[in-house]
C-alpha cells in the first residue's frame, strides 16, 4: 500500500479525520449506551438515593462525548475510552468535594412527581447490592470491571488506573474477594436503563398546591399522574394496591374462578406440545384465596412487591383469564405459576404468610415454546437450589455435571406433582465471576407416547425457564451440514465442558438455547494433535441472539476452557442465517514456539493475514509461525465470494 504524503495542520484531511473520529464515539456511545449507564450506576455511591443515581448515570454518560481525549486516541478502542470517561465521571461523583466537577455544565434531567428506580430483583440481587453497598467507590467500579465487562484483574487494574482510581490494585483485590454472584450484575436490579416509575408522596404534594400559588400547572401534573398510576397511588402496605374499579373483561381476568384450567390427560392427544397442555399441579389450586390475591398482585403491584421480568417482557395484568398451572408450597414459599399465553408469571409469598410479608411477582416471555423449552418452569430457588416443575410428558429426570462429561448422570426427584427435588445452582458459592467446581444440568425424558427415549438437557440461567443445551458436531466431508442435536453424547458432552462456563454472561438475559457447533477441526503444527473451533450460539425468547467463538487446543484437559477468539451480540452468526464463520488465535506449541491459528466453517476457500504476519492460505484452516504478541488483520473468502472477518463485537 502506498503511504499518502503528509497533510499540513488545518488541512481539510485532517479536519475529516477529527470529525470521522467523532463520529465514531457517537456510534460507540450509542451502541454500548445501556451498558456504559450500567457502569456508572453501578460505580456511583450507593448512598445516593436510586432515584437521583439513575440520573447521573445517564448524564455521566451523555457526557462522556464531551472528553476532550476522545480525539486521537492513539490506537485505543473508542468503547475504552468511553468506559474510561464514565468511571472517571463515577468516581469523581463519590468524592465530596468533586461532585460539581462530575456534573458540570448542565443540570440533571427534571422528573416532577415520578420517583425513578431500576426493577426489584429477588433476595439473591438484594444481597448482593447490600454487599456492593459496602465497599467504596473503586471497588464498587472493579466489581463491575470483573463481574459484568468480564476483565482480569490486571486489565481492570489498568481501566481503573486510567479513570483516577484510588488504588485501583487494593480496590481490585477488595472486589475479588467479595462472595456474591457476579452474573447477577445483568440482572434488572442493576438496570438504570428500565426503570420503574412511582408517584411521590400525593398527599404532601397536594397540600402544597392548596398554599402555592401555581395550582394550575401543580393541578396538571397531579391529573397526569393520576392517569398514569391508574388512578391511585400503590398501597404502602401489603402486597396489592388498592383494587382499582373493574367490569367485563378486566374484572373476570382477575375471578379465580375464570381460571383456564387443562385437564390432565390433554397433552396425550394433540400435537401442540406446549405450555397450553399444561394441567393445573399443586397442593393449593383450589385455594381461592390464595389465587385470587395472586391474581390482584398481578394486575396491580404494591410497594412491597418485588418485580422483575426477562428483558422485553411487559409487566401489564392479565387481559384476559389466565391458564393456571400450579399452585402449591415449595420450601419456604408459596408460589403460583400463571401462563397468559405468551408470558410466564410467577407469583411467590412467604409461606404462611397470606402475602402480608410482601410478594414477589416474576415475568418471562415464552412464544413458541416446543417439547423441550417448554418441558421445565423454576418453581423456587433457595440457598443456591432451584426446584422445577417438570411439564407432563417428562418421565424421569436426572442430573449432570456438565464440567465433568465422563460422570453418569444421577437420578432427580420427581413428585407426582411434576416437582423436581432440589438441583444446585450453576456458580453457587463460587467466588464473584468465577464458575465455581460444578455446572449441574437437568437431564430429562420424555414420555414413550410422545417421543421415545427423547433425551435432552436444560440448565438454569437465572430466568423462569430453563434454557435447551444442543449440540452441532463439526462438518464431514460430502455431507450437508448438520442440524443441531441433543448434547446428551459423549462428543457433546465433552465439547460443552469446554465451554459451558461462558454461559454465565447470559444469566438473566431472557436466553431460550444455546447451540455449541464444532465449525471446524484443525490439525496443529509439529504434529501436536488437533484443535477444535467452536461457536456457542444463544437464541433470546425475545429474538436477538449472541455467538461466542473458541479455540479449544489438545491440551485443553477435562474442562479447562478454551481460548476466546471473538463474540457478535444482537447479529446471525452461527445460527441458521448466518452459517459462515472465521476465527483466528495466537497458539504456542509443546515446544514453545507461537503460531497463527486461523479456520473457517466449510464454505471458506482462502484466508488472508495482514499487519504483523502476512500469509494467505487456501482451505478453510491455516497455520503459520509468528512471534509472540504478534497483530494481524484476517479476512476469509466463502465459494460464494462472500468476505468474512473474524467476530469482534461485544
Amino acid at each position: 500500500m502506498k503511504s499518502r504524503p503528509a497533510q499540513p495542520t488545518g488541512t481539510p484531511a485532517k479536519k475529516h479525520a477529527a470529525q470521522g473520529a467523532v463520529a465514531e464515539a457517537e456510534a460507540a456511545l450509542v451502541e454500548h449506551y445501556p451498558r456504559l449507564v450500567r457502569l456508572a450506576y453501578l460505580a456511583l455511591p450507593a448512598s445516593t438515593a436510586r432515584h437521583r443515581r439513575v440520573l447521573v448515570a445517564h448524564r455521566i454518560v451523555q457526557r462522556a462525548l464531551r472528553a476532550g481525549t476522545l480525539a486521537g486516541n492513539n490506537g485505543t478502542e473508542t468503547y475504552e475510552l468511553l468506559r474510561r470517561e464514565v468511571l472517571r465521571g463515577a468516581l469523581a461523583h463519590g468524592t465530596g468535594g468533586r461532585v460539581r466537577e462530575a456534573v458540570a455544565g448542565a443540570a440533571l434531567p427534571y422528573v416532577l412527581g415520578l420517583r425513578l428506580h431500576p426493577r426489584a430483583g429477588g433476595s439473591d440481587e438484594l444481597a448482593l447490592d447490600r454487599a456492593l453497598a459496602a465497599l467504596p467507590a473503586p471497588a464498587r467500579a472493579a466489581y463491575a470491571l470483573l463481574g459484568f465487562e468480564g476483565l482480569d484483574e490486571s486489565a481492570a487494574r489498568d481501566v481503573l488506573d486510567a479513570a483516577d482510581a484510588a488504588d485501583p490494585r487494593g480496590a481490585v483485590r477488595t472486589a475479588a474477594g467479595l462472595d456474591g454472584d457476579a452474573a447477577l450484575l445483568a440482572a434488572g436490579e442493576f438496570d438504570p436503563c428500565t426503570v420503574q416509575m412511582r408517584p411521590t408522596d400525593l398527599l404532601r404534594r397536594r397540600q402544597r398546591v392548596r398554599a402555592g400559588a401555581a395550582v394550575v400547572a401543580a393541578g396538571f401534573v397531579g391529573v397526569a399522574l393520576l392517569a398514569f398510576a391508574g388512578g391511585h397511588s400503590p398501597s404502602p402496605t401489603g402486597a396489592a394496591g388498592p383494587p382499582a374499579a373493574a367490569s367485563g373483561a378486566a374484572a373476570q381476568a382477575l375471578d379465580p374462578a375464570a381460571l383456564v384450567r387443562v385437564a390432565p390427560t390433554a397433552w396425550t392427544a394433540t400435537g401442540r406440545l406446549d405450555f397450553t397442555v399444561w394441567p393445573a399441579r399443586g397442593s393449593r389450586t383450589g385455594d381461592t384465596a390464595l389465587l385470587r390475591r395472586a391474581l390482584a398482585v398481578w394486575a396491580n403491584p404494591g410497594r412491597s412487591v418485588q418485580v422483575s421480568a426477562t428483558p422485553g417482557t411487559q409487566h401489564t395484568g392479565p387481559a384476559a383469564p389466565p391458564q393456571l398451572l400450579y399452585a402449591g408450597d415449595a420450601d419456604k414459599a408459596t408460589v403460583v405459576l400463571f401462563y397468559d399465553g405468551l408470558r410466564i408469571v410467577r407469583y411467590a409469598e412467604a409461606r404462611g404468610s397470606n402475602g402480608a410479608g410482601g410478594a414477589a411477582l416474576d415475568f418471562a416471555q415464552v412464544p413458541d415454546a416446543d417439547i423441550t423449552t417448554a418441558a421445565a418452569l423454576v418453581v423456587d430457588r433457595i440457598d443456591g437450589n432451584t426446584r422445577f416443575l417438570t411439564a407432563p410428558w417428562v418421565a424421569q429426570a436426572e442430573t449432570r455435571d456438565l464440567l465433568k462429561p465422563d460422570q453418569k448422570s444421577a437420578p432427580l426427584a420427581l413428585a407426582s406433582d411434576g416437582t423436581t427435588g432440589p438441583v444446585r445452582m450453576p456458580g453457587a458459592g463460587a467466588p464473584a465471576g468465577q464458575c465455581g467446581t460444578a455446572w449441574t444440568a437437568v437431564q430429562l425424558r420424555s414420555s414413550t407416547k410422545v417421543a421415545e427415549q427423547h433425551t435432552f438437557l436444560l440448565t438454569d440461567l437465572g430466568d423462569l425457564s430453563p434454557v435447551h443445551l444442543t449440540f452441532t458436531p463439526p462438518p464431514a466431508a460430502g455431507v450437508p451440514a448438520g442440524s443441531p442435536r441433543e448434547a446428551t453424547g459423549t462428543p457433546a458432552l465433552v465439547s460443552w465442558a469446554h465451554g459451558v462456563c461462558r454461559l454465565g454472561e447470559l444469566r438473566g438475559q431472557g436466553v431460550r438455547a444455546v447451540n455449541d457447533w464444532q465449525f471446524a477441526r484443525t490439525p496443529l503444527p509439529e504434529k501436536a494433535g488437533e484443535g477444535v473451533w467452536t461457536c456457542d450460539r444463544a437464541d433470546t425468547w425475545r429474538g436477538p441472539g449472541r455467538a461466542t467463538v473458541q479455540f479449544v487446543p489438545p491440551s485443553a484437559v477435562g474442562s479447562a476452557p478454551g481460548t476466546l477468539a471473538g463474540k457478535q451480540s444482537d447479529g446471525s452468526a452461527c445460527s441458521s442465517f448466518g452459517r459462515n464463520v472465521m476465527a483466528g488465535v495466537m497458539w504456542q506449541s509443546p515446544a514453545g514456539k507461537w503460531y497463527l491459528l486461523a479456520a473457517g466453517s466449510r464454505d471458506v476457500t482462502s484466508i488472508t493475514a495482514t499487519g504483523d504476519v502476512k500469509v494467505r492460505g487456501t482451505g478453510p484452516t491455516f497455520a503459520t509461525p509468528a512471534p509472540r504478541g504478534a497483530r494481524a488483520t484476517l479476512t476469509a473468502t466463502t465459494k460464494s465470494g462472500l468476505t468474512l472477518h473474524p467476530l469482534t463485537g461485544d
